[in-house]
């Protein structure tokens, strides 16, 4: 996988994907666009919400949505990395069997999500859910 992220002025980039998809970033606190820790952030929900979905609809499960809210925690001082990460998974549907939901939303953080398994290295990374 390769990635190009050129600069655009002040603290403005875009960052194109090997697959020809652009995203604008902005690294002066996320002024006109997501930051890059934004980004990250959000990689590490999309990533488990697709885990999520699959592993509920690969159980036979109808589910209609999963929306995944997520806290961090960040250093004070230079650099700012996260120290602790929530991914909260608020999941609907038709009969929702809660024993899975929990198992799949477990199984997205500690097996499945590569962006949450890397970012799991060095940041405390712990999850909830609820179904509506």
């Amino acid at each position: 996988m390769q990635a190009e992220v050129k600069w655009v002025d002040e603290f403005k980039f875009i960052g194109q994907s090997q697959s020809g998809h652009s995203v604008v970033m902005d690294g002066s606190g996320g002024k006109t666009a997501p930051s890059p820790m934004e980004m990250v952030l959000m990689a590490a929900g999309g990533c488990s919400s697709v885990d999520v979905v699959d592993g509920l609809k690969q159980a036979g499960q109808k589910v209609a949505s999963c929306v995944a809210k997520l806290t961090t925690e960040r250093r004070d001082s230079a650099p700012r990395i996260f120290t602790k990460i929530n991914i909260h998974f608020e999941v609907s549907g038709r009969e929702l069997d809660k024993s899975i939901v929990a198992k799949v939303t477990a199984d997205s953080l500690q097996k499945y999500c590569s962006v949450c398994l890397m970012l799991s290295e060095g940041v405390e990374m712990t999850h909830s859910w609820e179904v509506c």
